[in-house]
């Protein structure tokens, strides 16, 4: 079986009869090449379809101009717009970005870090799996002094940046507008605690309940995934019960998604019967039947910030972390499933 060999600098030196040194410095823009040599360079590496070893380079510069990226998954509206801003702030400074997805997976995300680490990425901006817990495979990004930059999931014990939005105040804001609805059996399917941004979540969901004098049923307060098939499954769940909610407010789109197909299959007049709230302003919130009232959580802009936080770090001499916060403010963007009853 043939392997094509591939090509290298000494080939495209050996064409064009200069050293390979010549051919590196015209490959990088080197202000002491001449314009013709770069020119021709440039077009033997093109017809040779010579491709740079971007490993071998950062290994001798220190530098590879590359940003790994680590999402929980990429199907979602949310992470596919913080990655396209985050991509575009980066392109413009010349770096590129390698995208990995964990799907909610603890050890998918360690093994997204070890590849990143080998191929020696500059710095790495993630969002935590549901199921992280032990903090060891970003402490391990840290030691070797890579910039960790954390959005929308992250923990305050690894004292790092992080950007994103004020998840209590969120959920504050949606228990608000409910009760302003008239709503007074409101359930929460939420995502699970031990992750902060879902605690948040949980934390204000509970605390808005007690200033409003409301009750808080153990069996109205459901953790899960917070994909379409919990959301279905936790929506059945409360159907169930003997004293049904007049509210559902669920942590995540996908699962307000599932509720929703739910409540329209058991022909549950939203808001009237029962309202309904999800998070995160997924486009389908707008298009499916009734619509439904979302958090729009500022994808495009935590994709920016985060991006701009990792330059920062690049016009440092030496890389010392702390807490540093980005909050911005969410909005909550009221739809049919939960506007006002007649």
């Amino acid at each position: 079986m043939n392997h094509k060999k591939k090509t290298t600098i000494k080939d495209i030196a050996n064409v064009l009869n200069i050293s390979p040194a010549a051919v590196s410095k015209a490959l990088h823009d080197d202000s002491r090449i001449s314009a013709k040599t770069k020119k021709a360079v440039r077009q033997v590496a093109k017809n040779l379809n010579y491709q740079p070893n971007h490993l071998a380079s950062a290994l001798r510069s220190g530098k590879s101009h590359l940003v790994g990226v680590i999402v929980p998954r990429t199907n979602s509206n949310f992470f596919s717009s913080v990655i396209e801003n985050m991509e575009a702030v980066l392109n413009k400074e010349g770096y590129n970005i390698i995208i990995t997805q964990s799907n909610e997976s603890y050890k998918k995300e360690c093994d997204s870090i070890d590849t990143l680490l080998f191929t020696q990425v500059d710095g790495i901006i993630a969002s935590m799996a549901n199921e992280t817990v032990n903090l060891k495979h970003y402490e391990k990004i840290k030691s070797k002094g890579i910039p960790l930059i954390l959005f929308d999931r992250g923990e305050n014990d690894l004292n790092v940046d992080y950007i994103g939005i004020n998840d209590y105040h969120s959920s504050h804001m949606i228990v608000e507008h409910l009760v302003k609805q008239g709503c007074k059996r409101i359930a929460h399917i939420a995502g699970f605690k031990r992750t902060r941004i879902f605690n948040n979540r949980i934390r204000g969901y509970v605390d808005a309940l007690k200033k409003h004098d409301l009750p808080l049923d153990e069996e109205l307060l459901i953790e899960s995934n917070l994909t379409i098939k919990d959301g279905r499954a936790k929506m059945t769940q409360l159907l169930e019960l003997p004293k049904r909610p007049d509210a559902v407010y669920v942590a995540g789109d996908y699962a307000a998604l599932g509720a929703l197909q739910v409540l329209n299959e058991q022909n549950i007049n939203m808001p009237n019967d029962i309202a309904l709230v999800g998070f995160g302003n997924e486009p389908f919130t707008s298009m499916v039947t009734p619509s439904i009232t979302s958090i729009e959580q500022h994808s495009a802009e935590i994709g920016k910030q985060a991006a701009k936080t990792f330059l920062e770090y690049t016009k440092k001499k030496s890389i010392k972390q702390q807490l540093n916060k980005i909050i911005l403010d969410a909005e909550l963007v009221v739809r049919e499933s939960s506007s006002l009853k007649k």
